[in-house]
């Protein structure tokens, strides 16, 4: 504990302060205008590293190419991928693949993507075809599609389309939230 101070410090110290007031905080100084939010410039840094890695990607060749398309990204639960197959979640955007060729096929993919993260949408279909206008090689896109999907961080799962949203030859995409 500290000694108090000698008396003839104390009424020093007061004299030398008579004179001086509280200040009443001005309300302009209150009102200061708030910083704009933190812009996550890693965060479009890194989504802008995942879709140049979509763009040239690895050779989509040795990727499985069954009948069926099927994928669910590392801690999505399996139920969630029933009910995507299920047709349980409802589409909000399509973009269809038909006529194009894998380059532009590719680039139209990514720009759909960033849409669909830019505008939330959460359960997308895109139409690959089944690859009958590709003579002996089968459903080119369709193998694509599976390699340049699994690389984005947004996809929680794919899967194929029931019947009447276009089966084989298109997919359900379940993206993750926009944060």
């Amino acid at each position: 504990m500290c000694p108090a101070p000698p008396e003839d410090d104390v009424q020093a110290f007061r004299a030398a302060m008579g004179d001086v007031s509280r200040r009443v905080p001005s309300q302009r100084e209150s009102a200061r205008p708030r910083p704009p939010p933190p812009e996550p410039r890693h965060s479009a840094a890194d989504e802008a590293e995942v879709l140049h890695e979509l763009l040239s990607g690895p050779d989509p060749d040795s990727f499985e190419t069954g009948e069926t398309l099927s994928y669910r990204a590392p801690g999505v639960q399996e139920s969630v991928l029933r009910h995507l197959r299920r047709g349980g979640y409802r589409l909000e955007a399509e973009l269809d693949l038909h006529g194009l060729n894998r380059d532009r096929a590719r680039e139209q993919v990514a720009q759909f993507l960033t849409r669909c993260r830019d505008l939330d949408r959460r359960c997308v279909r895109i139409i690959h075809g089944k690859g009958k206008g590709s003579p002996n090689s089968g459903p080119v896109l369709k193998r694509q599609l599976d390699g340049w999907l699994r690389k984005v961080r947004d996809v929680h799962a794919f899967c194929s389309a029931r019947p009447h949203d276009g089966g084989s030859g298109a997919i359900y995409v379940l993206l993750r939230r926009a944060g």
